[in-house]
């Protein structure tokens, strides 16, 4: 979407909305980019596209067909990963995940139904936008996959039970130390994860060259109020306090393995992979 508002950008130049300058596409990226401070994949993938460009000119004659090119090539990548996720899956597996996977955790659930497998999916309904419920158990469910939508403290309690076999999430930063950083909510499963020794799956298409470690990471709290209420209404006593950081940081030493273009590597190996 972030590439496309780049289209945009230039349509609304054409349309004299905008004025005519390359700063018009930087300025456009630089909201983007502080709209996800966490995930920098979207931060880089503008960065490589607009620092291809010195002139107006290079960008308005450039930037739709080169946007055409970058969405083919990282579907390309999905598709890749959703080969490999698909190839860890076993039949008749419970897999839990957390938030929305996108394209990686999705065609990995595609490509294993493929291969005859049968499939149960767990979605934790990922408070406080209910991005599990609304978005992922609904693509799932048109799909055909088997899903039931569950609480967001529920995972540890199915694990228990032994409904779950495999625990497979989208990553928002993969650190060059294999630490993994995703939606809240998925610390805890990996937690109960190595408590039960059920394998975790981390999906990233590309470690962040600039982000060691845990410390480099950008760990960000949203605004407490969308912590109480859900959808516009309240759910608590306004005055009541709340804390809302949006994000998690999983010690690679909870990270079974992480499913990227280069292969399916062991949190160790992330360096040295994409060095």
């Amino acid at each position: 979407m972030a590439l496309l508002a780049m289209v945009q950008v230039k349509r609304r130049i054409k349309a004299q909305e905008l004025s005519p300058s390359l700063t018009s596409f930087t300025d456009a990226a630089l909201l983007l980019k502080a709209a996800r401070p966490t995930n920098t994949t979207m931060a880089r993938a503008l960065d490589t596209l607009l620092s291809s460009y010195q002139s107006l000119d290079e960008a308005m004659d450039r930037i739709e067909e080169d946007v055409t090119k970058s969405l083919a090539q990282w579907d390309e990548i999905y598709h890749r990963l959703g080969k490999l996720g698909g190839s860890l899956i076993g039949d008749d597996e419970g897999i839990l995940t957390t938030c929305f996977g996108e394209h990686t955790v999705l065609y990995s659930l595609a490509y294993a139904r493929e291969a005859g497998k049968h499939i149960r999916l767990y979605v934790n309904e990922t408070r406080p936008y209910l991005q599990g419920s609304r978005l992922t158990a609904p693509s799932a469910h048109q799909m055909g996959i088997d899903v039931t939508i569950i609480g967001d403290g529920m995972g540890a309690t199915l694990m228990r039970e032994g409904v779950i076999d495999r625990y497979m999430t989208a990553c928002d930063v993969l650190c060059m130390d294999g630490t993994v950083v995703n939606k809240t909510g998925t610390l805890s499963n990996a937690i109960a994860c190595s408590h039960y020794r059920i394998p975790y799956h981390a999906f990233a298409i590309s470690p962040d060259p600039s982000k060691r470690g845990e410390a480099d990471v950008v760990t960000e709290e949203r605004n407490p109020q969308e912590m109480k209420e859900c959808r516009g209404e309240a759910t608590t006593a306004a005055d009541i306090p709340a804390r809302y950081p949006a994000f998690d940081i999983i010690a690679a030493s909870l990270v079974t393995s992480v499913v990227t273009p280069k292969g399916v590597l062991r949190p160790h190996e992330v360096e040295e992979a994409f060095a």
